[in-house]
């Protein structure tokens, strides 16, 4: 069993630059510029992933290829997510392909629930997702993780959105949603995470703790 990597661990490695560890593991954007570029790249890809022995997830879009890797499916890390990152990095590097973290952002929903109250079972059903530790999933990863916060306390927001976004990038996030109306409800938390209200008071969370953090 390949050893645990934290964080902070998988950025101090070599050629993991431009990627960034949100919900869901280690993951970045490639820009393409063309489908058949994105296709030549996600071959290449395959064919690098038999010697190391994990495959990653990959969303192919004619203007660019996202991947993502983890040892878990709650996200964690191993050092076999770092060579895997590694051989992608090298193989994007021969292509021409650069990362672009400003396109890089993960969304899971936090679903607000009584206390001694469970709606796991109905979003199971409703969702076609499955129950995964503390979070109901998408067994194919495609949609959001969704998580239960059981809330007691008056006048505090409930079922709201949670975006991850890389570290470095959460103060220019967080100056972008107070630009387009948001209102700062809580930042006794930052910098892990904000929590802003809409105009129209929907919850939103700006986490970037994720990136830093051995609990992603």
């Amino acid at each position: 069993m390949a050893e645990s990597v934290s964080a902070k661990q998988f950025h101090d490695e070599q050629g993991t630059a431009g990627w960034h560890v949100l919900y869901g593991g280690a993951q970045t954007v490639y820009p393409t510029g063309s489908f058949a570029t994105g296709v030549e790249f996600i071959r290449r890809i395959a064919l690098d992933t038999v010697a190391v022995g994990r495959e990653p997830d990959i969303d192919l879009r004619p203007e660019a290829v996202v991947v993502r890797t983890a040892s878990t499916p709650r996200g964690r890390l191993d050092a076999l997510d770092v060579e895997l990152v590694q051989r992608v990095s090298a193989i994007a590097a021969e292509l021409g392909l650069t990362p672009d973290p400003s396109q890089l952002h993960t969304i899971q929903i936090a679903i607000a629930e009584a206390e001694g109250t469970s709606t796991r079972d109905f979003w199971v059903a409703a969702l076609g997702y499955e129950s995964l530790g503390g979070f109901v999933v998408d067994p194919l990863r495609r949609g959001p993780r969704m998580w239960f916060d059981e809330i007691s306390t008056p006048g505090r927001g409930r079922t709201h959105i949670d975006v991850a976004v890389p570290n470095d990038r959460a103060d220019e996030h967080v100056a972008a949603v107070l630009r387009a109306g948001g209102r700062l409800a809580d930042a006794s938390h930052a910098p892990q995470w904000w929590t802003f209200a809409s105009p129209e008071n929907h919850g939103v969370d700006i986490a970037a703790w994720g990136d830093v953090d051995d609990g992603a």
